[in-house]
């Protein structure tokens, strides 16, 4: 079996890993391609160390509570390589009228769990949290099973205006750097919606939640809920890498051009190469699979298309840690829109994880562009610098040269799911399965994340093997 993988990021190299496997297993004759644009593997994940600083150019971590990641750190043999955040400092703050507020113990991303640090949490006014409150009371919505809402309104709905400006919406933008009343409740938080469907109260709900399941990290369990590599992220990457067949790794070739040929299908690169395929894996961005099938299915392509992307930017700075007069205690902050900031957020990487910064250091990463900010990302690379530099000086108090500087952008690297967006990937899958031997995956679809980017590579290979 001829198998191509077009894509190098993470979700391409599980997938590849995958496939290696199930043939070893089963004692298929595969050979497989992992045919990626660039000239590194990875995608939006990058490791760099320099100066003594380990700094995460894009993601950082991954989610301990979703399966697939962990599962297949097991399977590789890395799992040692793991370290947990350091829970003394789980708290995150709030940028709110030029400070930080801690975001009240107990809150679970858009609602209290516990009173009394709620209540007397300076971040929200009476009214706001009286507003709250009547989530105890208020009915289910009123909405048909099976309706899309956004998570702006269903916040607005449940937990009133200040919850969704002052916690939602910046912790919301992130994760997904989206606008909440843009973004799709039932594709990315149906936890929530469950909540209120079996619960009716959002508050009760997550409280009866927690106390039958605490969160990883909170009482005595082996992994946080973020948990990365002590060596960084790109040691996921290049285990995967390692553990391919010689030779199955194609660098610097972007996929033109995909046809089928008889049965079988022929994809071509803009450098000339050609691979002939039984099976392709397409896990590249959902607007690159539209581009590549758009002679192969125009309507496969254009629900393609209709899946928007943003871009983001961090800006990592290694600063003295005597130079920081803010005593660094929780993980970092957000940033509601209404303060009109350019940082969405900003982590305090040396706090979170150990081994990010040199003794006497430590290293912030603030994120920038995102849906709701995207012309900032058309500014310079020394222009974000001075925009974080300026708004960590109002935040933290930091007005000296920092030891190191950091620059990434990824643009249009981040999909949206828009309200309607599950529906749309229904579509997609079945014109999808109706060309035989082609599979979709990536974060367009069904998750962002690294675990669920694992999930969907690793659910393509399986489905190549059905």
């Amino acid at each position: 079996m001829n198998l191509v993988v077009i894509g190098g990021g993470v979700t391409a190299l599980a997938a590849a890993h995958r496939a290696t496997e199930l043939a070893r297993e089963r004692g298929v004759d595969l050979a497989v391609r992992v045919v990626e644009a660039r000239n590194r593997l990875g995608g939006t994940i990058a490791t760099q160390r320099a100066e003594g600083f380990l700094v995460e150019a894009g993601p950082d971590s991954f989610l301990s509570e979703k399966p697939w990641a962990l599962a297949l750190c097991r399977r590789l043999g890395v799992e040692p390589q793991l370290v947990r955040t350091d829970d003394r400092f789980r708290k995150v703050f709030v940028w709110f009228r030029g400070r930080l507020h801690p975001l009240p113990d107990g809150f679970q991303l858009l609602a209290p769990t516990r009173l009394a640090p709620f209540a007397t949490s300076p971040l929200f006014s009476w009214r706001g949290k009286a507003r709250m409150a009547l989530d105890l009371i208020l009915p289910r919505g009123g909405g048909a099973l099976g309706d899309d809402e956004s998570l702006g309104a269903f916040v607005r709905r449940r937990l009133g205006r200040e919850a969704l400006e002052r916690v939602a919406q910046p912790l919301v933008a992130g994760i997904y750097t989206a606008d909440p009343e843009e973004l799709s409740l039932s594709a990315t938080m149906p936890r929530f919606l469950e909540v209120e469907r079996r619960h009716r109260s959002v508050i009760l709900g997550l409280r009866r939640a927690l106390a039958q399941a605490p969160l990883p990290g909170t009482s005595g369990a082996r992994w946080s809920l973020f948990v990365t590599f002590a060596e960084g992220m790109e040691t996921l990457v290049t285990t995967l890498a390692d553990r391919l067949p010689d030779s199955a790794v194609v660098l610097g070739q972007r996929v033109a051009g995909i046809e089928r040929d008889g049965a079988r299908w022929r994809v071509t690169s803009a450098e000339g190469a050609r691979f002939d395929a039984d099976q392709i894996i397409l896990a590249a961005e959902a607007h690159v699979a539209a581009r590549l099938l758009r002679y192969v299915d125009p309507s496969l392509a254009t629900l393609l298309g209709d899946i928007e992307y943003a871009g983001a930017a961090t800006v990592s700075l290694g600063l003295r840690r005597a130079d920081v007069p803010h005593p660094l205690d929780g993980f970092g902050f957000v940033v509601p829109r209404s303060e009109g900031k350019t940082v969405l957020a900003a982590t305090f990487s040396s706090v979170k994880y150990p081994g990010r910064a040199p003794a006497g250091h430590v290293l912030i990463r603030c994120f920038l562009g995102g849906a709701l900010n995207a012309d900032v990302l058309g500014e310079d690379d020394a222009s974000l610098v001075t925009r974080a530099r300026r708004e960590l000086a109002e935040a933290l108090g930091v007005t000296a040269e920092p030891a190191l500087v950091r620059v990434s952008r990824w643009p249009a690297s981040m999909p949206q799911y828009r309200v309607g967006h599950l529906a749309r990937v229904d579509a997609i899958e079945r014109r999808a399965g109706a060309l035989p031997g082609l599979h979709l995956a990536g974060g367009a679809y069904r998750g962002v994340g690294i675990a669920d980017c694992i999930r969907s590579g690793e659910a393509a290979a399986e489905a190549v093997f059905a």
